[in-house]
C-alpha cells in the first residue's frame, strides 16, 4: 500500500509523472532503510528488533496531520537539517503513545511502564531517530547517488500542530510536498508506529525525483 498522489502543489509537474513503479521505489528504499535501522538498533541493545515499512509515498504538507492525528494531539519529534544537492529537512514523528511504547520496547520494559517522558526517554527517542534518518539517507543515497548530510538532531514534544508548524512552514522556503514513510516496530507484545518525512527546500525534491529515474 502506498500514500496517494497529491493533486496539486508548487511542484505539481513532479509528482503528475510519480507513477506506482516510482512509489513502488520509494517503499523498497523505505524498507531498506529500516533493514538497516533495524539490524543498527539490534547490535545497539542486544536484542532482535523487528521493522518494517507499510506504506510511503507523497502528500502535500497540509494533509500529513490527519495522517497523523489532531493538531492539538502530542507527538514526539526528532528534526535535522539536511544539506548537499538536495538541501531540506527530516524528521521522525511519534504519537505520545507510540513515544511510550517505543521507549518501553527498546528499554526492556512492560508496556505502559512509561507515562512520562524524562531525561531517559529523550535520550532514547533521539538515538532512535538519529539511527533511523542515517539508516534511511544512506538507502537514498545508495539509490539516487546523491549525498544528504543531516545535522545535529533537536528533539521536540508538543502538540502535532506546533510541531509541524516550527517544521514546514517556518522560513516559507521548502516544498508544499513531502516524501513519507511509515515504519512500525514490531514485539510479541505491540505493534508500533513512527512516521519519518523527508521535506526538500524549493527545486530539492526535483534533484531527487531525477536521481530516482523521474525525467522532467
Amino acid at each position: 500500500m502506498v500514500l496517494p498522489a497529491p493533486g496539486g502543489g508548487a511542484e505539481v509537474g513532479v509528482w503528475e509523472q510519480l507513477n506506482a513503479f516510482h512509489l513502488d521505489v520509494l517503499k523498497e528504499i523505505g524498507n531498506i532503510g529500516a533493514g538497516n535501522a533495524a539490524t543498527a538498533l539490534a547490535a545497539l541493545l542486544n536484542q532482535r528488533i523487528e521493522m518494517s515499512v507499510p506504506r510511503a509515498g507523497v502528500l502535500p504538507l497540509q494533509e500529513i496531520p490527519s495522517l497523523i492525528g489532531q493538531e492539538e494531539d502530542p507527538v514526539a519529534c526528532v528534526e535535522f537539517g539536511v544539506t548537499g544537492r538536495a538541501p531540506g529537512k527530516i524528521m521522525f514523528l511519534l504519537t505520545r503513545d507510540s513515544a511510550f511504547s517505543l521507549i518501553d520496547f527498546l528499554l526492556g520494559q512492560s508496556l505502559g511502564t512509561t507515562q512520562k517522558l524524562d531525561d531517559m526517554g529523550v535520550s532514547v527517542l533521539t538515538e532512535v531517530g538519529n539511527i533511523l534518518t542515517g539508516s534511511f539517507l544512506t538507502a537514498f543515497a545508495e539509490f539516487s547517488r546523491l549525498e544528504f548530510i543531516p545535522s545535529v538532531p533537536a528533539f521536540a514534544f508538543d502538540m502535532l500542530g506546533a510541531v509541524l508548524s516550527s517544521a514546514f512552514l517556518e522560513g516559507g522556503y521548502f516544498a508544499d510536498q513531502a516524501l513519507v514513510i511509515e515504519t512500525q516496530f514490531y514485539s510479541p507484545e505491540a505493534q508500533i508506529s513512527g512516521y519519518f518525512f523527508l521535506i526538500p527546500e524549493e527545486q530539492a525534491l526535483s534533484v531527487i525525483m531525477e536521481s530516482l529515474g523521474v525525467n522532467f
